[in-house]
């Protein structure tokens, strides 16, 4: 079996965080991971770079450097894919999302100032997964069902109050995706997350396409 985290950030981008690549490859790797999607915050708040939002070609640019170190320093070690966790001007919820392009990105432009409805229906014509992220934490306002693939019914962050259980049963309640991930910011959180697959996951289409068959094992703090 192969191992997967889905939810992982690293402080090259994310403001929050305060691991660096060489850390997350060691932590990973030695917990028997062979894949790891960097999902750092896309945002106006919590990116390290928002001080770029006058021109979003430049905030693309330095969200993509964090991805392109961490998958060059890791090359050989771990497979790193591009994530996302994006967050809207509107409130602070978070999403994850899985399948985006530097190509996606670039020519829909600016993401955050989306909204869940319009940004589903964006998701589901290019082929992206749209996942509520820690849902059920305190200040979080609920979405549609409708509008999302899934929901993260494990989150491995241990100050977020996610209330795990409450999204798993929502999760089954609108027959939603479900994905588990650590929500990795800090060196000392272990690495007890994401998903187990038969076949190891090598590319984001693999990842999309195991995530909505179903065909895999949720991680959940073992």
């Amino acid at each position: 079996m192969f191992k997967t985290e889905l939810h992982c950030h690293s402080k090259s981008v994310s403001e929050c965080a305060s691991v660096s690549n060489e850390e997350i490859i060691e932590k990973f790797t030695s917990a028997g991971y062979t894949t790891l999607v960097l999902s750092n915050h896309f945002n106006k708040g919590t990116q390290r770079f928002h001080k770029c939002e006058d021109s979003y070609d430049d905030f693309v640019t330095a969200y993509l450097k964090g991805y392109n170190d961490l998958k060059r320093d890791a090359e050989g070690k771990l497979t790193v894919l591009l994530g996302m966790e994006l967050r809207f001007t509107e409130n602070i919820n978070d999403y994850l999302v899985f399948g985006i392009t530097e190509e996606f990105l670039r020519n829909n432009a600016p993401l955050y100032d989306m909204n869940p409805e319009s940004f589903s229906k964006l998701a589901r014509e290019n082929g992206l997964l749209f996942i509520q992220a820690h849902p059920f934490r305190n200040s979080m306002t609920v979405v549609r069902p409708d509008f999302l693939d899934g929901v993260e019914v494990f989150n491995g962050h241990m100050g977020h109050d996610s209330r795990n259980e409450i999204a798993e049963a929502w999760a089954d309640k609108f027959g939603l995706i479900k994905t588990s991930g650590t929500d990795f910011h800090y060196n000392h959180v272990p690495a007890n997350a994401g998903i187990l697959t038969e076949n190891e996951i090598l590319d984001m289409q693999s990842l999309v396409q195991t995530l909505k068959s179903g065909n895999y094992t949720l991680i959940k703090g073992e």
